[in-house]
Parts: structure tokens; C-alpha cells; sequence
């Protein structure tokens, strides 16, 4: 038994006819009849049943060509995993955004990595951090983008960029006569937080907590969208990260973002996959293309600057 007859086995079961059997696998019918008669010689059953005008398999057949679909699947998954090994940039890269920056990172990026990885297929997963971490570790996903730190001995992560955070407030807002405020100035404000289970969430609760600022009990967003919206309608203030900034100059009428004079209010974002994963040079790579942003997209001055 040797895996082109195995090939011809699934061919027959497909076409259901020895001749479009034979020319879908490039051989002449007598061939192809043949070596199905010493696979069935050999297993000592029969895997078909023949006559003038169709083809059928027998109980035999079918339990035969679901394992030969398997042994030929199996096999080309091998081929598939020693060319990704020796082409990574050729193959599929399975990576993880969380929701929080993945609509405003992913569009700066993904023409530069296509523009260095032209044939590498990236399959994008959005998910909370927990849920990717958890790929990661199962092998479902390549690498994933997490806001660090990181805690999970089994990765390595490469530090990307570090994107400061912006207080956005209605237009109405006492504040939005300023540029700027001191993180301190927090303390008398009531802030709009994300749900639990994104990590921005975290991040502006360790805000509010070091500048004594108290989180609003009424209302937990499940975007970061939503707050957006709510601050646009005039409902409350919340923490913007940079590049969430991007293109809010349109709402100017409703909305008003206020730069941090001290502290650095801000988030680190960096690029993990498993320490043992053999796209690892890829992933160095991918990282450094990741981490060549626009200073321009994390230096909020440039969104608050007046239109001239």
C-alpha cells in the first residue's frame, strides 16, 4: 500500500467513475483499475462495487477512504509545515488584536506588513487579552498583541511602543477651556470605564487610582467606541489611548481632549508568541514593522492643534 494508491482510493469515491477518477489524477483508466485491485487484494475485501454504469463502495470502502482522507490530509499538512518552516514568510501567520487597539492600530500597519511580507497570509483574531493569552498558549494563534505586562512564563514578548493616554470631555466640559491638566487634577473627576475583562480597563483604574479619581457606577461601556460616543453626547469624561485619537478632530464641536502635563499617563504595547514557536525570526520581524508607527500618531499635539 503506498499513498498514491491511497490517492486513486479517494479520487474513485469522489468521481464515482474509474475514467473522470483517472484523468482527474493524470493517469490512464487501466492504471487506475489496476492499482485499485491490488489495494482491495491487499486489504482483502472490496472496497467497491462495479457495474456498466456505476460505481458504489461497500461498508469496506467507506470506512477505508475516511482513514486514506485522513493519511492524505496528514500528509500534506507535513509538506505544509516544512515549507512554513523553511519559508515562514510564504505561509499563514495566525495573529491576536485586543478590541481596544486593534481598529486603530491595524489600519497604520497592515499595508507596511504587506508591503514586507507580500505573501505572507495573516489571519486576524480580535479577542480580551485573557482569551488571547489562552490562544497563544494552545497553539490556536502564532502571536498576539497585548498590552504589557504579560505575565505567562511560556512567552516572549517584544515591546512595540508606548502610547500615552488623552482625557476626553464634552465640549460643555469646565476643562475643555484647556489644553492640558496634571494628573492629579483626576481626583475630581468621575470617570467612564470599560467593562471588566479589557485590559484598558485596568490601565485607566491604576490612572485613576494614583491621581485619587473615582470610576462612575452607573454605566460600564463594552467599547471603547461606546465611551466615545457617551462623551460626545455629553454624559461623561473618560481616558482616550493615542492612537484612538486619530481623526476625533471632526467631533471638535462636541468634544475636547486634554494632554497630560506630568506623569505620562500611558500604556506599553508589545508583540508575544510562545518561546518554543518556529516562526520566531518571522515574528522578530513582524515585530519590527509593528513597531515602526508614525511619532505622529502617539503625540496627541497633533490632533489637538487648532485647524488653520
Amino acid at each position: 500500500m503506498n499513498l498514491r494508491e491511497l490517492q486513486y482510493l479517494v479520487a474513485l469515491a469522489d468521481h464515482r467513475n474509474f475514467r473522470r477518477a483517472a484523468e482527474a489524477c493524470s493517469v490512464a483508466q487501466p492504471t487506475l483499475s489496476t492499482q485499485i485491485r491490488k489495494l482491495e487484494e491487499e486489504l482483502g475485501v472490496a472496497l467497491f462495487e462495479r457495474d456498466r454504469r456505476r460505481v458504489m463502495m461497500t461498508p469496506a470502502g467507506g470506512d477505508a477512504v475516511a482513514r486514506a482522507r485522513r493519511i492524505l490530509a496528514e500528509m500534506e499538512g507535513m509538506k505544509e509545515a516544512a515549507r512554513r518552516l523553511s519559508r515562514p514568510e510564504e505561509g499563514v501567520a495566525r495573529l491576536g488584536v485586543f478590541p481596544t487597539i486593534g481598529p486603530y492600530l491595524l489600519p497604520e500597519v497592515m499595508p507596511k506588513v504587506r508591503a514586507r511580507f507580500p505573501r505572507l497570509q495573516l489571519l486576524l483574531t480580535e479577542e480580551k487579552s485573557d482569551g488571547l493569552i489562552a490562544r497563544l498558549r494552545e497553539g490556536r494563534l502564532d502571536a498576539a498583541i497585548l498590552a504589557l505586562p504579560v505575565h505567562e512564563a511560556g512567552l516572549h514578548g517584544e515591546e512595540l511602543f508606548e502610547e500615552p493616554f488623552l482625557l476626553a470631555v464634552p465640549s460643555s466640559h469646565p476643562l475643555a477651556a484647556r489644553e492640558s491638566l496634571r494628573v492629579e487634577e483626576l481626583s475630581r473627576q468621575t470617570l467612564m470605564l470599560l467593562e471588566d475583562g479589557h485590559c484598558l480597563r485596568d490601565q485607566a483604574l491604576e490612572v485613576c487610582h494614583l491621581a485619587g479619581a473615582a470610576e462612575g457606577s452607573e454605566f460600564r461601556a463594552t467599547s471603547l467606541e461606546t465611551l466615545r460616543q457617551m462623551v460626545l453626547a455629553g454624559l461623561g469624561v473618560t481616558l482616550m489611548p493615542a492612537l484612538a485619537v486619530k481623526g476625533m478632530a471632526a467631533h471638535s464641536d462636541r468634544l475636547h481632549l486634554l494632554r497630560f502635563e506630568n506623569g505620562r499617563p500611558s500604556r506599553r504595547i508589545g508583540l508575544f508568541w510562545r518561546k518554543t514557536s518556529a516562526l520566531g525570526p518571522l515574528l522578530e520581524e513582524l515585530a519590527d514593522v509593528l513597531r515602526d508607527l508614525s511619532p505622529a500618531l502617539l503625540d496627541p499635539r497633533n490632533e489637538l492643534a487648532p485647524a488653520t
